[in-house]
């Protein structure tokens, strides 16, 4: 099942280690089958609050996405961005092929009814 490494990174002002962080960035992905989603795209904001940017990275399963964030290539870059921007970052399981939210709508409905 697909996983994703989804962060929301404030704010979005160059600095010299923040562009070696992009440049050095995809090397550290490729071992692990991790490729950009969303990459420094605008956005728009359709509810709440929300400043700055979110970048997307896609891996094969969230294994994949654990080893890649605990790599030691990764780690060795991360400074380059936390020491200049403000972030959240989460790994997430995707669904698996053929998910109906009906289904779990249906589960949480249940669950709901017995409680």
């Amino acid at each position: 099942m697909p996983a994703y490494a989804i962060a929301h990174l404030r704010p979005r002002q160059p600095h010299a280690e923040i562009i070696e962080y992009i440049e050095r960035i995809q090397a550290t992905l490729d071992p692990f089958g991790g490729r950009f989603l969303v990459h420094g795209a605008e956005v728009e904001v359709v509810e709440g609050p929300w400043e700055g940017t979110v970048v997307v990275i896609a891996f094969p399963d969230i294994e994949a996405a654990r080893a890649w964030y605990a790599s030691p290539a990764y780690q060795e870059i991360l400074p380059l961005r936390t020491r200049h921007m403000a972030a959240e970052a989460v790994l997430v399981e995707g669904v698996p092929a053929g998910y109906d939210p009906a289904r779990r709508a249906a589960a949480l409905r249940a669950t709901a009814q017995q409680g």
